[in-house]
């Protein structure tokens, strides 16, 4: 049986220059892709990858916002603490009551996470990314990207 074909893709377009962001960025794209394409019986588990991830993610970021004393840090933070407020309803809910009505509230979860994730990563992740890239390596961020 072959994988279904991604919804939701990692492109260089995504990329921002800091190769551990980068990186993360990329387990990103899959997680939400999983949930997009899961089946209802695996679309728990693939919730439960997605909030591990997810909570790594911002946590590491909010890491190296604190110990550089980014400037955006607060916003940067709430922006993704209301992400998991969200993402934790609705593990909460599907858990509870795993059936066709939260799994469909599952889906379009995952479909605002892949539609939330650009704008996130052009904005407040590049941001971010110049200021790391700055910190550890004394300039800019070079990004190639393919077209």
């Amino acid at each position: 049986m072959s994988s279904p074909a991604p919804v939701f893709a990692w492109t260089d377009a995504f990329k921002l220059g800091y190769e551990r962001m980068d990186e993360t960025h990329r387990d990103f794209v899959l997680k939400v892709n999983a949930l997009l394409v899961a089946e209802d019986a695996s679309l728990l588990a693939r919730l439960d990858d997605f909030v591990a991830h997810a909570e790594a993610h911002f946590g590491e970021e909010a890491q190296w916002m604190t110990a550089t004393d980014f400037p955006a840090a607060q916003c940067h933070i709430d922006e993704h603490d209301a992400v998991m407020k969200s993402v934790l309803e609705v593990r909460g809910r599907l858990a509870a009551q795993p059936d066709a009505k939260y799994f469909a509230i599952t889906r379009s979860l995952a479909q605002e996470l892949m539609r939330w994730f650009p704008g996130h990563a052009d904005y407040l992740d590049s941001a971010l990314s110049h200021w790391m890239v700055k910190r550890v390596y004394g300039g800019a961020p070079i990004v190639f990207r393919r077209s």
